[in-house]
């Protein structure tokens, strides 16, 4: 299997504008199966808007997509907004334009760790037990690219840990592509592939260790968060390659994806 019959989504030459502002500026992105690619950024650095971009939601001003035929995409909101006074039980907020039969629940409800919850009330769930029941409604789609949007939002520290290590696991297990936005740099490095790095244009993109010595990241996270990691170094006097990684890294790792850009 050549690399582009693992890609599920390209972005080539990218730009979003909105009001005349670019939110958005030449972004280069591929998506691959069986590979977890994380966009991190500042705030207003465009990471939501390539993720809508990526769904479908928002056409790009300028650059062209292109989607693999028939892509399923399971996708995990940032935040969900439902009325308090709606009386709506776990299996029936799973039920909703969705219907999976009882064995496809419960199996899904498995695999996020989640299957108790099942009759409970969808208002009373803690932070990471609602986490993980709506990362199980986007699995029912049986997605071949899983997006999520800030995934552990609102869970304690060591829930966050364990949400990572799920969402590895069920890489591992589906061998789908994962495209993640995180802004919790020490936890995320451990639990992706590939790195990009996002401030309207993409900064710096790579292995999680080769991108924290970069000075560009460093510029915007600050020295103290960068000595958490391993970075490579970044100029911006060459354009990202399209696996944006050393000739030797990419005859090693066939996971590794190229570069991406959010706001």
């Amino acid at each position: 299997m050549s690399s582009h019959d693992r890609d599920l989504v390209r972005l080539e030459d990218i730009s979003v504008r909105f009001a005349r502002e670019d939110v958005l500026s030449h972004v280069s992105l591929t998506l691959h199966d069986d590979c977890i690619t994380t966009l991190i950024g500042p705030n207003g650095a465009g990471k939501t808007t390539l993720v809508r971009v990526v769904l479908g939601l928002i056409s790009p001003s300028q650059g062209s997509l292109w989607r693999s035929p028939g892509l399923r995409v399971g996708y995990m909101p940032q935040k969900l907004h439902i009325d308090r006074t709606m009386p709506l039980t776990v299996k029936r907020f799973l039920n909703i334009g969705l219907k999976p039969d009882s064995t496809t629940l419960e199996t899904t409800l498995d695999q996020v760790g989640a299957r108790h919850l099942l009759q409970h009330s969808f208002h009373d769930l803690s932070g990471g037990e609602t986490q993980r029941v709506m990362l199980a409604r986007a699995l029912l789609r049986n997605p071949r690219l899983l997006v999520l949007d800030e995934p552990v939002q609102g869970v304690d520290v060591n829930g966050q840990t364990e949400l990572y290590q799920l969402i590895s696991a069920i890489r591992e297990q589906r061998k789908c592509g994962i495209l993640m936005i995180s802004h919790d740099l020490h936890l995320v490095m451990s639990a992706t592939d590939h790195v990009v790095c996002l401030n309207r244009h993409i900064c710096c993109s790579g292995h999680p260790e080769r991108v924290s010595n970069d000075p560009t990241f460093i510029e915007l996270f600050g020295r103290s968060q960068a000595q958490a990691f391993a970075l490579y170094n970044h100029h911006h006097d060459h354009r990202h390659d399209r696996l944006d990684a050393e000739p030797e890294l990419l005859k090693s790792d066939t996971r590794q994806p190229p570069e991406s850009t959010d706001a």
